[in-house]
C-alpha cells in the first residue's frame, strides 16, 4: 500500500487535533469570562425580585426550558451518520478539544 492513500488521513486527523485543541483552549477561557456575567445578571435579577421591583415567573421559564430541548433533541440531522462519515476528524477533534480545554 502507497504512502499517498494515508495523505488525506494524516490531513484529517492533524487538522482536526489542530482545530479541536484551539477550539478548546480559547472555550475555556470565553466561558469563564462568559460565567462571571452570566452569574451577574443572575444575582441582579434575584435581588430586584428580592426588592419588589420585578416578578419572575418560573413557570414559564421551565415550559420554555422544556420546549427548547425537546427541539434542540428532535433535530433532523442523523448523528450515526455524521460521525461515522467523519470519524478520523472527530476523533482528533476531541483529543484536540480536550487538551487545549485542560490547558486553557
Amino acid at each position: 500500500m502507497a504512502v499517498e492513500t494515508f495523505y488525506p488521513l494524516l490531513g484529517q486527523l492533524g487538522f482536526g487535533g489542530i482545530l479541536g485543541f484551539v477550539i478548546g483552549y480559547a472555550s475555556k477561557k470565553l466561558l469563564k469570562i462568559l460565567m462571571v456575567f452570566i452569574g451577574l445578571f443572575f444575582m441582579s435579577l434575584l435581588y430586584l425580585s428580592y426588592m419588589g421591583f420585578i416578578q419572575i415567573n418560573y413557570d414559564k421559564i421551565s415550559r420554555s426550558m422544556e420546549n427548547f430541548l425537546k427541539s434542540l433533541f428532535s433535530g433532523g440531522l442523523s448523528l450515526p451518520v455524521f460521525l461515522s462519515v467523519n470519524i478520523p476528524f472527530i476523533g482528533s477533534f476531541i483529543v484536540g478539544f480536550g487538551l487545549g480545554f485542560k490547558m486553557g
